[in-house]
């Protein structure tokens, strides 16, 4: 499939497109290394988000207990700055035989979702390190910037709306790193442009899987709240941002 028909849901579902100004400051030279080493630790967080969300909802603690031993090694190397990424391709032995809690609301489906997900996501992350290495770019601690937490201070404090915002919040980051992978392919070297689209071929589908759960976990419309943090999103990628990072506003 063109990847330009993958990018049409995602197009549509976004409020707005990712700033010229913001294609052409990712696409400097002397800027390759905060969006190499920033998209590395967005795709940890995602796996992250993810295993926190089935840890919450889903499992017991046993359950809980074997996921965090599973994702430690993946955040050692990032936190700790210890282990051999080399090693990691090894261990992302992740299965779907995770057991939901017996009195869980959410249960399987929101297992196997997430589960697929994390192993895509920490896939990709092995990979920006493989590019990383390529490139001579050497991983060094960075401060987040305010995407995530803007979207996240919104999200309502009692449940299933926590959840249900949670997941939404989950939708925009997915589809907004899909666009800019999109955005910064055209733009960069034959390796890393056929990497940002074999990216966007594999997770053009999670925020549409984000969305999916949140209005089976709902029993409620959600559209008004997706609309809410679609708006959120827009001003924070449409803004000017003094902080330049993959997921940044208009650079200043």
């Amino acid at each position: 499939m063109p990847y330009s028909q993958l990018l049409q849901p995602i197009n549509e579902f976004l409020i707005c497109e990712t700033p010229q100004a913001w294609i052409e400051e990712a696409v400097k030279k002397e800027n390759l290394a905060v969006i190499l080493i920033d998209h590395l630790i967005c795709e940890l967080k995602a796996a992250q988000s993810a295993m926190f969300l089935i840890r919450k909802y889903a499992v017991d603690k046993d359950s809980s207990d074997a996921l965090l031993e599973w994702l430690k090694p993946f955040e050692t190397l990032i936190y700790k700055r210890e282990g051999n990424w080399r090693d990691l391709a090894a261990k992302n032995k992740l299965t779907k035989a995770v057991i939901p809690k017996s009195d869980s609301a959410y249960g399987q489906d929101l297992v196997d979702k997430m589960v697929m997900l994390i192993k895509e996501e920490l896939h990709h992350f092995y990979q920006v390190l493989e590019i990383m290495d390529e490139y001579g770019v050497e991983y060094q601690n960075i401060t987040p910037c305010r995407y995530a937490k803007g979207m996240l201070r919104h999200v309502k404090t009692f449940e299933p709306d926590a959840l249900v915002d949670k997941l939404i919040v989950g939708a925009y980051i997915e589809a907004r790193s899909c666009e800019r992978f999109a955005k910064l392919a055209p733009h960069v070297d034959k390796r890393l442009g056929d990497f940002y689209i074999s990216l966007l071929r594999s997770e053009a589908r999670h925020f549409q899987d984000y969305l999916t759960l949140a209005q089976e976990i709902a029993g409620f419309d959600i559209s008004e709240r997706v609309t809410f943090f679609g708006d959120i999103e827009a001003e924070l990628i449409a803004t000017p941002d003094t902080d330049f990072k993959f997921h940044s506003g208009v650079p200043v």
